[in-house]
């Protein structure tokens, strides 16, 4: 099943109706303000009522300007760090499956295969984009599951998936146990 597509301004658009909401609330703040300051030159005092409600709301405002800013400040620098591990994830994937390719010996033929598996890719779509026929491509198929311990596509997958999920690019139990057991089969 496909998750429908997200857009990536989403952040962005409420970054920016939020600094929309502190500006209109700082007019709100500043127009309260002056008007605090008008009644204390026109004599009012601390004890009528009118000016104790507008000196209160105009604290209240400049608390929920303070706030907001905060908060702003914290949900760019949220957004930040998600596109940076956005990145860091991406660039660490391509890092891996390589290391993973070449640590298997794949060829260069078998590692397009391998790469159009993780993409979702049945064999017969994989031969049509190669423009090989099916069997070749399932001699790759299980030529890349042999060579990396796995059995099938569903664990040949998943392998990619938990190294993903694990956030630890360096050190993924299940990367080194199929490692281990690679290493070990070519020897004896």
């Amino acid at each position: 099943m496909k998750r429908p597509k997200q857009s990536g301004h989403a952040g962005g658009r409420r970054a920016t109706v939020l600094a929309c909401l502190i500006i209109l609330q700082s007019l709100c703040a500043l127009f309260f303000i002056g008007d605090v300051i008008s009644d204390l030159r026109a004599g009012m005092g601390p004890y009528d009522m009118h000016f104790a409600l507008e000196a209160m709301a105009s604290v209240a405002l400049v608390g929920g300007v303070a706030f907001m800013m905060v908060e702003l400040r914290r949900l760019l620098a949220r957004m930040d760090d998600m596109d940076a591990g956005l990145k860091v994830a991406r660039g660490q994937m391509a890092e891996v499956m390589d290391d993973f390719f070449d640590d298997w010996n794949l060829t260069a033929a078998e590692r397009d295969v391998a790469l159009m598996i993780l993409k979702g890719l049945d064999n017969e779509a994989i031969a049509q984009v190669r423009t090989t026929a099916s069997g070749t491509v399932r001699a790759q198929t299980t030529s890349i599951y042999s060579k990396s311990g796995t059995h099938g596509r569903a664990q040949f997958t998943s392998l990619f998936m938990e190294e993903l999920m694990s956030g630890d690019f360096n050190a993924c139990p299940v990367a080194d146990g199929l490692r281990s057991s690679v290493a070990n089969a070519s020897r004896g």
